[in-house]
């Protein structure tokens, strides 16, 4: 810590600087606009023979989130020694500015590693955490000295979901809207996982004052699910769609008031809702893997429209277990299948449900936009570059290291690859992995 305040010197720009860059920033989870897009152009197109360069790449704990970055910090989130930690790291090489941990009982009921599932938010001066036992932070971005918490789990009576905690919370101006799905007192005598018996205390939204940690209010008749809030502008509206444990629910974010809600997901108590939706205009997709698959409303103020579902088709348009689809002129780029050894790349008509194309020869994979390109990982660290097209798939180029190896990884990569100014990041069990993405 004594050279920390000279190191943040170099890492702090201008206002103005500050301001200009941080369009290339990947704030929060899937992006800036949880969108799993990056604005930034001239990326290298062959990644072959170690022609993408590896800047460098840090050992690091449990979890499956890979992060958030701003300017050239990189804030990571991960568990270590019964203890979850929130660190922040130097783009240029990946070494610690700063750490903050507490410690972390979770175990994790069906195997899994025990490690955080969201990824931390930066805005401004501070950074928030969302552990897998539901303890929130807000730190200090400057240092990581704590500025408030909240256990969600003890305040809202939350009965453990059967792999923790795994909803990335998102910030609208002052607010800071968290996915909880508390229950009553009356509940708390359940074992973690009975999910079936437990009932909802109107907490599966709840809204932070983002400065203090207050309570600011509570809606929504709901269990939590492993999917992230996604906020869109409708009108002079910004409405607010959370995929919660029972269906879709749509709020207005002004006046924390839920405008409809949509029961959507699989009947197997053991099922779990975890993809974002995807919104488009007045348009919602969502989907999932246990069930009925995908699903596309149309939002009309107080009401939806269903415009088609899978919900009755044997062959599914899309089963997505927890990856984000990336859309792009209308088309959904996504991972479909349950099981890795079952899944495809595909292309899929966004307003009918019609498969463009679908490619075997992946494990469940992740998608990221950037320059007219899809950054494409799968779980087992296949690495390649795709060229959006709704008549074939096109790959441009595929990773390989100076020996003409693809990546080396421990299994699972689930995090969905980051694109921040100039660099693209890759996560694996227990590596972090830096590219320079962009000469």
């Amino acid at each position: 810590m004594a050279t920390f305040f000279s190191c943040f010197s170099l890492l702090a720009p201008s206002a103005a600087s500050a301001q200009k860059d941080a369009k290339h920033d990947w704030p929060s989870f899937l992006g800036a606009n949880r969108d799993g897009r990056s604005e930034e152009t001239g990326i290298l197109k062959d990644w072959s023979d170690g022609k993408l360069k590896l800047v460098w790449q840090k050992e690091i704990g449990e979890g499956y989130g890979i992060g958030c970055v701003a300017g050239q910090r990189i804030f990571h989130f991960d568990a270590v020694d019964g203890k979850e930690r929130l660190r922040c790291l130097k783009t240029t090489d990946g070494s610690e500015i700063w750490k903050f941990e507490y410690p972390s009982n979770y175990k994790d009921m069906f195997g899994f590693d025990s490690g955080p599932r969201s990824s931390p938010i930066f805005d401004g001066d501070r950074v928030y955490s969302y552990g897998v036992e539901g303890k929130l932070y807000c730190v200090s971005a400057k240092d990581g000295k704590e500025i408030w918490k909240v256990d969600t789990a003890k305040e809202f009576g939350v009965i453990q979901n059967f792999f923790g905690v795994g909803s990335t919370p998102i910030i609208l101006g002052d607010q800071l809207f968290v996915m909880v799905g508390g229950s009553p007192g009356a509940d708390k005598k359940l074992p973690a996982g009975r999910l079936g018996e437990a009932s909802s205390n109107g907490s599966a939204i709840v809204v932070f004052d983002k400065a203090t940690g207050k309570v600011l209010s509570k809606f929504g008749d709901d269990l939590a699910s492993y999917s992230s809030i996604k906020l869109a502008k409708h009108g002079d509206k910004t409405i607010g769609y959370a995929w919660c444990r029972k269906g879709l629910l749509a709020f207005d974010a002004k006046e924390h008031k839920v405008l409809w809600n949509i029961d959507w997901r699989a009947r197997k108590l053991e099922s779990v809702n975890a993809t974002t939706p995807v919104v488009n205009g007045d348009f919602v997709f969502i989907s999932e893997s246990y069930g009925p698959g995908s699903v596309l409303l149309k939002n009309q103020g107080g009401k939806f429209e269903e415009v088609w579902s899978d919900a009755k088709r044997r062959n599914k348009a899309l089963s997505l277990h927890w990856n984000t689809p990336v859309l792009h002129d209308g088309m959904l780029y996504a991972s479909d299948g349950q099981h890795k050894n079952r899944a495809e790349l595909r292309c899929v008509e966004m307003k009918t449900g019609e498969v463009k194309w679908s490619k075997r020869g992946f494990a469940r994979a992740s998608l990221t936009y950037v320059d007219d390109h899809l950054v494409v990982l799968d779980e087992n660290g296949k690495l390649l570059l795709l060229k959006p097209d709704a008549e074939k798939y096109n790959v441009v180029t595929t990773y390989s290291d100076e020996s003409g190896n693809p990546l080396k990884v421990k299994s699972p990569c689930w995090a969905a690859p980051i694109v921040a100014h100039g660099k693209l990041y890759v996560r694996s069990k227990d590596q972090l992995f830096c590219f320079q993405l962009i000469p």
